[in-house]
């Protein structure tokens, strides 16, 4: 079971790459009325959440600048940057590395526990696989908003 759940989060983010590569720049930085963000922000906060994943459950080193936190935490937007955020390459970088990260894991570390629970909102982690497993529920809610804002800006219903 664990190897298909570590296979399941190389795929999703296999599909943020292919998603996220087709997407021109010019458009990552288009803010419309109706969402709070940007593409670039939601590609961004999910390389920024996944390289938390990584450290808290799987003990690695952070692997992103720590300038990531103040663009693409929970509770930032691009209306308060002060410094020029990644660009696309830099992201897709981002999201290549977080990959081979993944393809890294062995099965046995999703069942190894925190070291403390992690509390995210009303949810509880206690094991690595739970943090991963959220993760990827995590990465396809803005891999999704990401798509819906690309439809927005490009004038599609």
């Amino acid at each position: 079971m664990s190897e298909m759940i570590i296979d399941t989060a190389k795929t999703v983010r296999q599909v943020v790459l292919y998603k996220v590569q087709a997407i021109p720049e010019e458009l990552f930085d288009i803010q419309v009325d109706s969402y709070n963000n940007t593409i670039r922000w939601n590609i961004g906060h999910m390389i920024y959440w996944m390289d938390t994943y990584m450290t808290l459950g799987f003990s690695k080193d952070p692997a992103i600048p720590t300038s990531y936190a103040s663009f693409f935490n929970s509770g930032t937007a691009p209306a308060n940057w002060a410094e020029t955020p990644p660009s696309k390459e830099e992201l897709i970088q981002q999201l290549s590395g977080q990959l081979n990260s993944l393809s890294e894991l062995a099965p046995e570390s999703l069942e190894v526990p925190l070291e403390a629970p992690l509390q995210l909102g009303p949810l509880t982690f206690n094991r690595a696989g739970e943090l991963l497993n959220f993760g990827m529920v995590h990465e396809g809610m803005h891999l999704a908003t990401c798509d819906c804002l690309l439809k927005v800006i490009q004038g599609k219903h």
